[in-house]
C-alpha cells in the first residue's frame, strides 16, 4: 500500500480498510486546520488505485466496506468515482458501502441524476464536515459554505438515499458564543437529518490563520466549560429520533455518546458529572490541544 502525506479518518472506520484515492484537501483553506498543509491536493492514478486493492484483497479476506482517503474524496468527478467503484466492485464483490469524507461544495457539484448513480454502486455515509450551523462562524472560519447550502445540499442527499454524518465542532464559535452556536447548528441537524453526529472540540494550532486570530487578539477561545454548555445545549435542542450521537472525539474533555432522544439524560447526566469531577475552577479556563 502506498499512503502518501498522513492519512486521516473517522474513528468509527477504525477497522475499515483505506483506500487511497486522493492526496491532501481541495479546499485547504479553513482557518483552524492544518491537517493537509504540507502536500498539494492531487488525484491518485487509478492503476495505483488498482494495484493498492490488490494488495488490500491480501490483507482483508473480506471487505463489506471500504473508505476512500484523503480530505475530500468526494471532490473527484463522478466517472472517476465510477471507476473507482467499479474497481472495488470487482477486487472485492462482498463491498456493500463506499464511504468517504464529502464537503458541501462537493455535492453540490453533482447533478441528482449523478448522486443516484453513486449511491448505486454503494456510495453512502458521506462524513460531511459541517462544523457549524451559524453562518457568521461558517464565514469566520472560511468553510466555503453557508447554513442555507448545508441545507439545500444535505437534503439532496436524504432525497437520493445517500445518509450523512454530520462532523461538528465545538468551541469554535469562541468565547461567548457557544449557546448560540448550539441553536443554529441544532437547527440545521434538526432540518437535515443526518444517520449520526460526531462530535470534537476545536483545537487551534500553531501556524493556521485561527491561530493568528487568537495572538492578535482578534478571536478568544471558549472556556472548557462554556464548550461543554454548548455540548449540554446542542443534545438537548437536537428533536431527532433515534440518531446516534458521538461526542467521544479525543479532543474532547468529557466524552459521551448515546442514542437521541432516549439517551439525552443520561448523557447530560454524563457531561454535569465530569464537571463536578474535574472542577468548575479548573474548566473555567482555555485549554490548549496540541493534536487531534
Amino acid at each position: 500500500m502506498q499512503y502518501e502525506g498522513t492519512t486521516y479518518r473517522p474513528p468509527p472506520e477504525a477497522d475499515t480498510p483505506l483506500l487511497q484515492v486522493t492526496v491532501g484537501c481541495a479546499h485547504n483553506r479553513c482557518t483552524f486546520c492544518d491537517m493537509y498543509r504540507d502536500v498539494r491536493f492531487r488525484q491518485i492514478p487509478l492503476d495505483q488505485v488498482e494495484a493498492d486493492l490488490k494488495e488490500l484483497r491480501c490483507i482483508f479476506p473480506s471487505a463489506e466496506r471500504i473508505f476512500l482517503v484523503n480530505g475530500d474524496a468526494f471532490v473527484l468527478k463522478t466517472s472517476a468515482l465510477k471507476k473507482i467503484a467499479a474497481l472495488i466492485h470487482r477486487i472485492f464483490p462482498e463491498c456493500q458501502t463506499i464511504s468517504m469524507y464529502a464537503s458541501i461544495r462537493d455535492i453540490k457539484a453533482k447533478r441528482d441524476e449523478e448522486l443516484g448513480e453513486l449511491k448505486d454502486l454503494g456510495v453512502n455515509d458521506l462524513y460531511v464536515g459541517i462544523e457549524s450551523g451559524w453562518d457568521m462562524v461558517l464565514e469566520r472560519i472560511n468553510k466555503g459554505h453557508s447554513a442555507a447550502d448545508a441545507k439545500e445540499q444535505l437534503e439532496r442527499l436524504n432525497r437520493i438515499g445517500i445518509h450523512h454524518i454530520a462532523n461538528l465542532m465545538l468551541g469554535v464559535a469562541g468565547m461567548g458564543n457557544g449557546i448560540e452556536n448550539a441553536r443554529h447548528t441544532a437547527k440545521l441537524l434538526n432540518q437535515t437529518q443526518p444517520s449520526l453526529i460526531w462530535v470534537g472540540t476545536l483545537a487551534i494550532f500553531e501556524g493556521t490563520a485561527l491561530h493568528m486570530e487568537m495572538e492578535q487578539g482578534s478571536f478568544l477561545p471558549a472556556t472548557e466549560l462554556e464548550i461543554l454548555a454548548e455540548e449540554k445545549a446542542l443534545i438537548d435542542a437536537i428533536t431527532l429520533e433515534n440518531v446516534r450521537f458521538y461526542g467521544v472525539h479525543p479532543t474532547n474533555t468529557v466524552r459521551v455518546s448515546g442514542t437521541l432522544p432516549q439517551d439525552r439524560r443520561a448523557m447530560l447526566a454524563a457531561i454535569d458529572a465530569g464537571i463536578e469531577k474535574v472542577g468548575v475552577e479548573t474548566l473555567s479556563a482555555a485549554f490548549a490541544r496540541s493534536s487531534l
